[in-house]
């Protein structure tokens, strides 16, 4: 049978992700068995199995787990596993010694049943007691030094481990000791500080799952798993999990003989540890140590309690100061202004030296910041390229190099951006300029084999002080979230007073509309008077006095009254065009060819234009629209190919549809002069003519009017021609929602 353990070696590269979930070892005070339940076969044991339970490795794997347990236990075990029932201990004995088997499915549905002595049978009064006492002596009230304190004292008078300490993370996963309880021969460890590497990303993830981790003996010789197998096994939540050499390697280095140590979870997050050291073999058993997991819970519940209190107390705060800026944003039209000329100022509503606003691109700086150029290439460095509206750090210069130019007002940055443009709040705090005591010099260490450099933890402990610049102290989720909510308020006074802006040009353009209507009024009336003044005396001078006249005079006369029925042409366009847009639609279904045909009837075109052939197709559909307006544009679309393909040889217009994206497309084709491509979409401007030939007549607001109707009707016209091979104007109109 082969017993060779295959494990990867750890180096300096890889120590953050070395498997300790798959450490195929036992500590020697206990037993692990892998068994495949749906089989009743156990998979694998650990080679300590005789020592402990009297039983070898070849007595108990791939055999029935009746080999190893009274067959009622395991009856229990596998009924509960098929009825999807929490699984308990079960008491048994092995040479006349009491064991607890603790059996647990892995997340792959493996089972693994950890066997470890009975230990010390704890009174039940007396273990009531320490519940009692846990709950009661824990206080949120107290500070957080003190409620770890409290935690700290409780676990060294219920367990007697030579030291307990509460070791808290920061955000890069730092540690610090904050309360610690020990013998009086220790040298203390209060206030020093930890890398992370002490506590690497797997065993802060196995802490997460499992709660409480206890190492016995730490000079225990490991007990690997026989035989091995192909497939891995998750032991992450296994009691007798082995330890990983580098820890065993860190804890002999300090002298450590056991330990135990439970996890402080907050919010999901690991916030801390509890953590135990005994300095020779210390064994605590399995209700002890669930004592010590509720004790966790208890101290994580209190400890939420206490952040949810202060974090309320600090949003309480902000929040009035919130409310007050509102009101002057609601008061002062310039938003930067209301944020930063008055009190209280947008920098009062966080813990900060400075801050700076960005809008428009203008900086307005409140407080002790970094220059007006510094900050605008932190925003444009740094700021810009967040992903994310809201952004904190409190050391800058990791992301910007030249930062550390500015550390005495920066180091700590935090940003909300405001809308979709490029417009920010920042806020600002110097460096807390501080020394760190380090429990040894925090650095990773090693040796050179066949070119690889393996991980050692350090050996000294010693306390090692180094000196802290350019970080700040932390920004606060009360910080972030005060942050978040103003940026709310500022994009919803912002919002409000948009809305506001675009009423009032919407009253604006009604009262322009009003104009409009008064100046078209006067057009019709006041303009035109004159004009036909001017018109009727001009038609009584041709009539009455023509003769009388030289050439010269005749002209001039003829010319005044050709120039008088041209401004009425123009005043009439100007007039339709301006009451295209004035008007509501009056939406009815009409025949487009019996309209096609009245236009043309109306025109008369084939009296005008006898050598004309208009060919209309047979089926034109029926359409609804405003049959006015519709009229108003199949009626200067048909008179434009007319007047276009007149001087043609053999001038032909077809009027039709074609069918494009499920949409009737209706087209007036010509064979005229056509115009130039280039002016496609310049046709269609007021005053814009298709064609700047004066053979033809026209003033250049036909095509606009048209565009005005189908645009009112939301359909789209467009048009294709190449010079002297005539034109093709299409247009749809889709108002099917209206």
């Amino acid at each position: 049978m082969n017993i060779t353990s295959k494990q990867q070696a750890v180096d300096i590269t890889n120590c953050d992700r070395e498997p300790i979930h798959i450490i195929e070892q036992a500590q020697q005070h206990g037993v692990i068995l892998i068994v495949d339940y749906k089989n009743n076969q156990v998979l694998q044991a650990s080679n300590n199995c005789s020592n402990l339970l009297n039983l070898t490795v070849e007595q108990i794997v791939g055999k029935p787990l009746e080999n190893v347990f009274p067959q009622e236990i395991s009856e229990t075990i596998f009924n509960k596993i098929k009825t999807q029932q929490s699984l308990y201990p079960h008491e048994l004995s092995f040479k006349n010694q009491k064991f607890l088997a603790i059996p647990h499915l892995t997340d792959n549905q493996e089972l693994i049943i950890d066997i470890e002595p009975f230990g010390e049978t704890v009174n039940p009064i007396l273990f009531q007691e320490e519940l009692t006492k846990i709950l009661k002596e824990i206080k949120d009230t107290d500070p957080v030094n003190v409620m770890c304190h409290q935690a700290v004292s409780l676990i060294k008078d219920l367990y007697d481990y030579d030291r307990v300490m509460m070791y808290r993370f920061d955000e890069e996963w730092n540690g610090e000791v904050i309360a610690e309880v020990k013998e009086e021969k220790l040298e203390s460890w209060l206030g020093l500080h930890y890398p992370a590497t002490d506590i690497p990303k797997p065993a802060r993830q196995i802490f997460l799952k499992q709660g409480v981790r206890m190492i016995s003996d730490v000079n225990y010789q490991p007990a690997p798993l026989l035989p091995e197998l192909n497939k891995k096994i998750n032991l992450s939540k296994s009691e007798l999990r082995g330890v990983s050499p580098i820890h065993i390697e860190y804890l002999k280095n300090m002298n450590v003989g056991a330990s135990l140590t439970a996890a402080v979870i907050l919010n999901g997050e690991l916030w801390g540890l509890i953590a135990c050291h005994h300095y020779q073999p210390k064994f605590i058993n399995y209700h002890q140590r669930q004592s010590c997991k509720f004790l966790a819970q208890v101290f994580s519940n209190k400890l939420a309690l206490k952040e949810s209190n202060t974090f309320l107390e600090k949003m309480n705060s902000s929040e009035k100061i919130r409310k007050k800026l509102l009101i002057q944003m609601n008061s002062i039209d310039d938003s930067t202004q209301a944020l930063s000329k008055f009190t209280p100022k947008f920098t009062d509503l966080i813990g900060c030296s400075g801050g700076a606003i960005y809008n428009e691109k203008r900086i307005t700086l409140v407080g002790k910041t970094p220059s007006e150029k510094q900050v605008k290439k932190l925003i444009s460095k740094v700021i810009k390229r967040q992903p994310e509206s809201v952004f904190q750090t409190k050391q800058i210069s990791r992301y910007y190099d030249k930062a550390a130019h500015f550390t005495e007002t920066a180091s700590g940055v935090l940003s909300i951006r405001i809308g979709n443009e490029h417009n920010y709040v920042l806020w600002f705090r110097p460096e807390a300029s501080t020394t760190v005591d380090w429990g040894g010099k925090p650095e990773k260490q090693g040796y050179v084999k066949d070119g690889i450099q393996y991980l050692h933890p350090r050996k000294s402990f010693e306390k090692w002080t180094e000196e802290v610049s350019g970080i700040s102290n932390p920004w606060k989720s009360y910080d972030i979230e005060a942050a978040a909510n103003l940026q709310d308020t500022i994009t919803h006074v912002l919002v409000r007073k948009q809305k506001d802006e675009i009423k009032n040009l919407n009253d604006s353009l009604v009262e322009v509309n009003k104009e409009l209507e008064t100046f078209s009024y006067s057009v019709s009336h006041d303009l035109r008077a004159p004009l036909r003044g001017i018109d009727g005396y001009s038609r009584i001078l041709i009539n009455n006095y023509l003769d009388n006249l030289d050439e010269y005079g005749q002209n001039a006369l003829k010319t005044i009254l050709s120039s008088a029925e041209e401004m009425d042409l123009l005043i009439e366009d100007i007039l339709t065009y301006a009451k295209v847009g004035q008007n509501n639609l009056n939406l009815t279904t009409f025949s487009s060819k019996k309209l096609v045909e009245n236009i043309i009837s109306s025109q008369n075109i084939k009296s005008d234009y006898p050598s004309t052939g208009i060919i209309i197709e047979e089926n034109l559909p029926e359409i609804t629209a405003d049959k006015r307006m519709i009229s108003q544009a199949f009626g200067n679309l048909i008179s434009n190919a007319v007047k276009y393909s007149s001087k043609t040889e053999n001038p032909k217009i077809e009027i039709g549809t074609t069918h494009e994206n499920n949409k009737t497309v209706f087209f007036i084709k010509d064979n005229g002069v056509g115009f130039d491509p280039s002016f496609k979409n310049e046709i269609f401007d007021v005053f814009s003519r298709a064609n700047s030939s004066k053979d033809f007549s026209g003033s250049g607001i036909g095509l606009a009017t048209v565009k005005k109707v189908i645009d009112k009707h939301e359909g789209e016209i467009w048009a294709e021609s190449q010079l002297n091979e005539g034109a093709t104007f299409y247009f749809y109109i889709d108002i099917s929602e209206k």
